[in-house]
């Protein structure tokens, strides 16, 4: 299983003031998806299939609460039941249900060893 980071996302407090600061201080593009109370983050060029550009990943803005109060980087497998169950038999545990994200696919959080609070991806099928 080759789980490279595919997405991040970086809590807030207050939406405004934090799609204003990395606006300005960083040039990322933030698209709003206010139904899924969420802002998608594009950090360099994307094309209709996502990233066009080898090693650039995007990621998400989100109020900070539980389980995400710091920022998350997420990765991607194959099926996130499978991993959290290897997840948790060397040290880690769940940290919230599998969560379909529309026809995309699946995220779901975990926290390893340390504590971090870490995500997982799986492409819809």
């Amino acid at each position: 299983m080759s789980s490279r980071v595919v997405h991040f996302e970086v809590p807030f407090d207050d939406a405004d003031r934090a799609r204003a600061f990395y606006r300005d201080v960083f040039e990322w593009e933030i698209q709003p998806i206010p139904e899924m109370n969420y802002n998608m983050v594009s950090t360099g060029p994307v094309g209709e299939q996502g990233p066009t550009e080898p090693g650039y990943i995007g990621g998400g803005l989100m109020q900070r609460g539980a389980p995400v109060t710091a920022p998350v980087i997420t990765l991607q497998v194959d099926d996130i039941d499978t991993t959290l169950g290897i997840v948790e038999k060397h040290g880690g545990s769940v940290a919230g249900e599998k969560m379909a994200v529309g026809d995309m696919g699946f995220a779901a959080y975990f926290k390893d060893s340390e504590g971090n609070v870490m995500g997982l991806w799986q492409n819809a099928q």
